[in-house]
């Protein structure tokens, strides 16, 4: 089975992020920010850690223009904001898993957004699901050095949104509502 990790830097000095990736065998970065930069951690900033995790012995590569959630294409907006179901039907959006599907195939692939928390982050709600859909076990290392699995997530989803499965809806539908 192909396999993808999710990371968020948060605050974390570099050491420890390092550390995390290391912690999961992590060989790739595939970094999902729409703007690679950072205002508050500079040690984030594309140039950075790029440098960072190629000293660490870890690839780099910006697939922000593919999987972001701030895409420049304008017809996955609505009302003034990234429509995710549309950016998901895209096909750069698209391309974008492809290689990351393909690059799981010989590198250990962590994509990397800002977010600590995974359900705040749009690698979680909008990259993850589709991954997921296409068969790939999708694993997060957390602050703590705990992993939690994509499976994991939606259940704290559900649980923190109060949305449940019922005899009307499946719990592909009470995940789509949470």
């Amino acid at each position: 089975m192909v396999a993808v990790w999710t990371v968020g830097h948060s605050n974390h000095p570099i050491g420890h992020f390092l550390e995390l990736l290391a912690g999961a065998g992590i060989t790739a970065v595939a970094d999902v920010r729409s703007q690679p930069w950072s205002r508050r951690h500079p040690q984030f900033a594309r140039g950075p850690l790029a440098r960072s995790l190629a000293g660490a012995g870890i690839a780099y590569v910006f697939l922000g223009s593919e999987l972001g959630a701030r895409t420049s294409d304008r017809a996955a907006w609505h009302d003034g904001r990234v429509d995710y179901e549309r950016l998901a039907t895209m096909a750069g959006f698209k391309a974008g898993l492809d290689r990351v599907v393909t690059g799981a195939a010989s590198h250990r692939i962590a994509l990397m957004c800002a977010e600590r928390e995974p359900l705040d982050c749009h690698r979680t709600i909008l990259v993850s699901r589709r991954l997921v859909a296409h068969g790939v076990d999708v694993t997060r290392p957390l602050a703590d050095g705990t992993q939690e699995t994509h499976e994991q997530t939606e259940r704290r989803l559900l649980t923190r949104t109060g949305e449940a499965a019922d005899l009307l809806t499946g719990e592909t539908e009470a995940l789509a509502r949470a």
